[in-house]
């Protein structure tokens, strides 16, 4: 015996979420069924809220339930130092390590032929729109170190060359409290090429 189509649709539309299979789907819609009514409505509507009133910031394109985000309304953030990351989540990842105090630019993704991404379906435009308005002294671009995110990497800094401006990357390399026998010879090298000096 199947579930009836409503059930089935339910099944469905959680399986779109990241991460969650046929089984968790499952799992999830028969909880929703089986718990009360108001468990239900309070999801409904706090997806309904966030789909009406977050958009992106104007400026640096984060998450925001108002046209400037937070970050770039703080006045005390650092208007010379800018971190581009692909997504909003990577904004979040290093707001929690407290070691970056300027502002963002998220791009929304990275260049990937093979995908059809291309520069207009990210917001490079706008990057540089906001460059040539109010150039910062340094650019991080923390993007992934695989090919698609060197890519972008690269492309960014092409852009960007000529301008006044500090292209950096951040250090990728050992992890804390990691051995050099735990690491293959890509993550070494990244790790010998960041190298500091300690004396």
């Amino acid at each position: 015996m199947e579930y009836s189509p409503i059930v089935q649709e339910l099944i469905q539309s959680l399986r779109q979420l990241p991460s969650v299979g046929s089984r968790s789907a499952e799992r999830y819609a028969l909880f929703l069924l089986e718990s009360p009514p108001e468990v239900s409505e309070r999801l409904a509507r706090a997806l309904l809220e966030v789909k009406s009133k977050i958009q992106p910031c104007q400026q640096c394109c984060f998450f925001s339930e108002s046209p400037i985000c937070p970050i770039c309304a703080d006045q005390s953030r650092d208007t010379k130092l800018w971190c581009i990351v692909e997504k909003p989540h990577d904004v979040l990842k290093i707001e929690k390590t407290g070691a970056f105090k300027g502002l963002y630019h998220v791009l929304g993704g990275r260049l990937s032929p093979i995908e059809g991404v291309a520069p207009e379906d990210l917001t490079i435009d706008l990057l540089k729109k906001r460059v040539e308005e109010n150039p910062p002294d340094e650019i991080v671009i923390a993007l992934s170190a695989d090919v698609e995110g060197e890519t972008t990497s690269l492309f960014i800094a092409q852009l960007l060359k000529g301008m006044p401006i500090k292209i950096s990357r951040p250090a990728t390399g050992l992890p804390a409290g990691g051995g050099l026998e735990f690491a293959d010879s890509v993550t070494l090298g990244f790790a010998l090429n960041g190298r500091r000096q300690i004396s």
